[in-house]
C-alpha cells in the first residue's frame, strides 16, 4: 500500500483530496493531513509517507518551506496549487508533477498514473533544483531533465540548442555533450521560452545567447558560438529578429 499524506491550509482543499483518493483504497492508504508548515514537518518524520499532496502556499508559509526543512525526500511530492505562474515553471523546472486547483477526477487519476512510473531515485537533486530555482526570482537557473538512466541536471545557460527528432528532443551542451529525452521539442519550447530561447524553425530552438551571427536570406540562418549553421523558417524570422533586439 502507498502511504498518502496531505499538507493543505484549507480543509476543504484536503476533504477534496481524501475524497478522491478514496477511490483508490486498493493502492493508497492516507496516513496524515497537516494544516501547517510546522506540523507536516512532525508527522511526515512520523508517518514516513510514500506519496505527499503539497499545497504551494499553506498559511503565511509555503510547501517549499517544508520540503526545505524536512531533509532528504524519501516519498514523491504532487503539489497542489491554484494559478501561480512562477511557482509552476519552478516545479515544471525541476521535472516534480503537480495538479491545478479545483481538482478534477481526470487530473487527479492521471496524477497517480503518472505516480505509478515515477521513482524516488534522485528526489532529493530534484528537489534541491527547485528549491534553489524559488531562490532566483528574475530567472530560473537549472532544469532538471529525464533520461533513459535517470535524470540531468542543468544549468540552463549551458544549453546551446534543443533539436526536434519525432517525439524525442536533442538537447546539445556548450561543451559539446548531448542529451536525449523522451519528450517532443514543444515540451521544451514552452519551458524555456522565458529563458532567452527561441523555436527558430520546427526542428530547432536555440540560445539566443549564444547567437554568434545571423546571415540574411529567405528565412537566413544563424550560426551559433559553436559555429553550427541552423535555418531560420521564413514564417518565424520576423519574430525571431526583433527577439535578438532586445
Amino acid at each position: 500500500m502507498v502511504k498518502v499524506m496531505v499538507i493543505d491550509d484549507e480543509q476543504h482543499c484536503i476533504d477534496h483530496v481524501v475524497e478522491l483518493l478514496a477511490s483508490y483504497k486498493e493502492e493508497y492508504v492516507l496516513v496524515a493531513t497537516a494544516k501547517t508548515v510546522a506540523d507536516a514537518l512532525k508527522i511526515a518524520k512520523e508517518q514516513r509517507p510514500d506519496l505527499v499532496f503539497l499545497d504551494v502556499q499553506i498559511g503565511p508559509n509555503t510547501g517549499f518551506d517544508f520540503l526545505e526543512q524536512v531533509g532528504p525526500a524519501s516519498f514523491d511530492v504532487i503539489f497542489t496549487t491554484a494559478y501561480d505562474r512562477y511557482a509552476l515553471k519552478a516545479i515544471k523546472f525541476s521535472a516534480l508533477d503537480y495538479l491545478l486547483k479545483p481538482i478534477g477526477t481526470k487530473e487527479f487519476a492521471t496524477a497517480l498514473e503518472r505516480f505509478k512510473t515515477h521513482t524516488t531515485q534522485h528526489m532529493a537533486q530534484r528537489i534541491a533544483v527547485l528549491l534553489q530555482n524559488m531562490e532566483h526570482q528574475n530567472a530560473l537557473k537549472k532544469i532538471t531533465v529525464p533520461t533513459s538512466e535517470g535524470y540531468e541536471f542543468l544549468e540552463v545557460d549551458q544549453i546551446l540548442r534543443c533539436e526536434a527528432d519525432k517525439n524525442y528532443t536533442h538537447i546539445h551542451l556548450k561543451n559539446g555533450k548531448k542529451i536525449t529525452v523522451s519528450k517532443t521539442l514543444k515540451t521544451f519550447e514552452e519551458l524555456l521560452a522565458t529563458e532567452q530561447f527561441f523555436r527558430v524553425h520546427n526542428s530547432h530552438l536555440i540560445n539566443l545567447n549564444e547567437v554568434k551571427k545571423y546571415v540574411k536570406g529567405k528565412g537566413g540562418y544563424v550560426i551559433m558560438t559553436n559555429n553550427h549553421s541552423i535555418e531560420v523558417s521564413t514564417r518565424r524570422k520576423e519574430q525571431f529578429l526583433e527577439r535578438l533586439k532586445r
